[in-house]
């Protein structure tokens, strides 16, 4: 009997140590509004970010809606930074002929309407200065889950950005 139980217990214990650890994965949403560019903009544009983390496969899949904005659109980002300060490009969600996207990846931004896309670490551009080198795809994952991150879209008219959500 004694014997029958500590078998028992191994079993079961190995089963739980052989369990596969559960993946970390998780939506984030944001408004995004000329109120939280810095300075703070008035601007009738507005917009949402919407992501898709998943750890197992290291990816965000993405959409940027956006409209209404004052100027044409440049480019489109999510920033390394904290809310009410200004930070360095890490991922380039939107690109146009004039604003390339150093990694290549990045799609075409619409003046009004959706972008989607699929990150990756390949889509990492930094910001080195800040601490982020290029392809440090879990440290931009972990400052936008720390809400140091923020995504913008840059108009013709703010070329600094006109709308922003912090993430």
């Amino acid at each position: 009997m004694r014997r029958s139980t500590f078998l028992s217990a191994a079993v079961t214990a190995a089963s739980i140590v052989a369990l596969p650890r559960v993946a970390l994965a998780e939506t984030v949403h944001v408004q995004l509004t000329s109120y939280e560019e810095v300075p703070a903009l008035s601007s009738a544009a507005s917009g949402r970010f919407r992501a898709f983390i998943d750890d197992a496969a290291g990816t965000i899949r993405y959409e940027l809606v956006y409209s209404g904005l004052t100027g044409n659109v440049l480019m489109g980002h999510i920033h390394f930074g904290q809310l009410s300060v200004n930070g360095g490009i890490s991922i380039w969600l939107c690109q146009t002929a004039d604003f390339v996207d150093p990694s290549g990846l990045a799609p075409t931004c619409v003046q009004s309407g959706a972008v989607t896309g699929l990150l990756t670490q390949a889509n990492v551009v930094g910001p080195a200065g800040q601490g982020i080198a290029p392809a440090q795809f879990d440290e931009i994952v972990a400052a936008i889950r720390a809400g140091v991150a923020y995504v913008n879209v840059h108009s013709s008219t703010f070329g600094g950005g006109e709308i922003r959500g912090q993430l």
